[in-house]
């Protein structure tokens, strides 16, 4: 079996402008093959000096010990801020803990088990679909979109993917996510304030698109919790908590931001993962029979279910590590630093990278192979106290990564209970990151029933 694709790496010379024009094509490809040995490397260019850092010791600094230190870059923001507005994903400082306080509560242990009936809604609705095409090639990132924004707006909303907001809205992202990097020209050129951003066309627009009908949304719940008739999902708890601090709630903007956070993350990485973990099964016959037969076992909302389905967990781990669906992470830092006999300066860009760290040549066995037995496994389980982190990783780890792995884990079992995967002859995916880790011309599967 060959190995699972990976896009090919640049030379490990080339001029700033190439580097540029590789890196709005795709930030993956963009980087040297270097990267997936090296434990720090610097880049330089005329407008700032950024360290990509894999050292795990130096990743538990940063993440886990002093994270005030290093704030989220600011030039994240640059390609974000149309659609994200200033929610928790490109907060800082107090204002970033004020908005985890409310809504961390939200995403705690208990809140997974009352959304799990929802959760199970969404993934008999992909299975449903998915009998539509018995038997015909279907590109699969489209499916997985469409089943991951149903489990948004069930699990947020109490609304299927059908209501005609949550359709308009998944609509509306589907331009938006092919039009706008992760990271745009400004995250290389520090602008003034005053000069106009430049995004691809149709991304502010989407945007302000998508932002309007959140806020409809947002509106007519804000209505019915005043009226006593609100749903308890995840939105009106968000709503209703009072910051223990401040005493403070989300007004209609903030909860807007927050709403669009929610939707990104929740809904494109939990596509892009489940997915990748759908190529890779059919790719993998073997593994695929073995997670069938496990999945045998799901039957009605029982939300027990899940410590039965250790394979599927094994597995969507495993393609949570080959294609971490953020693909980097970028932090500033807020005072010189020493990294590994460095000198890293006031104000230098960390990109921290679970792309290389996932494949590390240094840190891993056989480190672009497919393997979900690695987790059992002593080297496996050592990476993945140190050097796994597809939800970032200590104060700003994702507050929905419980929520994300029950979700990725009951659609590819229920899926697979049903259905054969099979790959399309001559359609191999090449992973691209746009604004999470897709192919660059789909992923493409055929589904039969079982």
């Amino acid at each position: 079996m060959s190995q699972p694709p990976k896009p090919a790496s640049r030379a490990d010379k080339v001029s700033l402008w190439r580097y540029a024009r590789l890196f709005r094509s795709d930030i993956l490809s963009a980087q040297p093959a270097r990267l997936y040995r090296a434990w720090m490397a610097e880049f330089r260019t005329p407008f700032f000096r950024s360290y990509l850092v894999n050292d795990p010791e130096l990743l538990r600094v940063v993440l886990k010990e002093r994270p005030d230190d290093f704030p989220k870059s600011k030039r994240i923001g640059e390609g974000l801020r149309p659609l994200l507005g200033n929610s928790v994903f490109l907060t800082n400082g107090e204002t970033w803990k004020r908005q985890r306080r409310i809504i961390d509560p939200a995403f705690e242990g208990g809140r997974l088990r009352e959304t799990f009936p929802a959760i199970h809604a969404a993934a008999e609705a992909a299975a449903a679909r998915l009998e539509n095409y018995s038997g015909e090639a279907v590109e699969v990132e489209a499916e997985t979109s469409h089943a991951a924004a149903d489990v948004i707006f069930r699990t947020l909303f109490s609304i299927p993917i059908d209501h005609h907001l949550a359709r308009d809205v998944f609509r509306e992202f589907k331009t938006y996510q092919r039009s706008q990097p992760i990271l745009n020209l400004a995250a290389f050129v520090p602008l003034p304030r005053w000069m106009p951003r430049l995004f691809r066309k149709g991304t502010r627009r989407s945007a302000a698109r998508i932002r309007g009908l959140i806020g409809d949304l947002t509106l007519q719940r804000m209505a019915e919790i005043e009226a006593g008739q609100a749903p308890d999902d995840l939105a009106t708890k968000i709503m209703t908590t009072v910051d223990p601090v401040s005493g403070a709630r989300f007004d209609v903007e903030e909860m807007i931001d927050q709403v669009a956070i929610f939707f990104l993350a929740g809904h494109e990485t939990s596509a892009s993962a489940l997915a990748w973990a759908l190529y890779l099964v059919a790719t993998h016959p073997d593994w695929q029979d073995r997670l069938a037969a496990e999945a045998q076992v799901i039957d009605g909302e029982d939300f027990a279910v899940l410590s039965k389905l250790r394979l599927s967990r094994d597995v969507f781990r495993e393609a949570l590590r080959l294609y971490p669906p953020v693909p980097m992470m970028v932090r500033q830092t807020a005072c010189p630093e020493h990294f590994r006999k460095r000198v890293v300066p006031k104000g230098a860009q960390l990109v921290l990278s679970p792309w290389h760290l996932h494949r590390h040549a240094r840190l891993w066995d056989n480190p672009d192979g497919f393997d979900p037995s690695r987790w059992e496994s002593e080297n496996g389980r050592k990476c993945q106290r140190e050097a796994y982190m597809p939800f970032s990783s200590g104060a700003r780890v994702c507050p929905g990564a419980g929520f994300a792995m029950i979700e990725g884990v009951l659609i590819l079992s229920r899926i697979l209970r049903d259905f054969r995967v099979l790959p399309v002859e001559g359609k191999v995916p090449v992973p691209v990151a746009h604004l999470t880790v897709r192919a660059q011309s789909g992923i493409w599967l055929r589904f039969e029933r079982r």
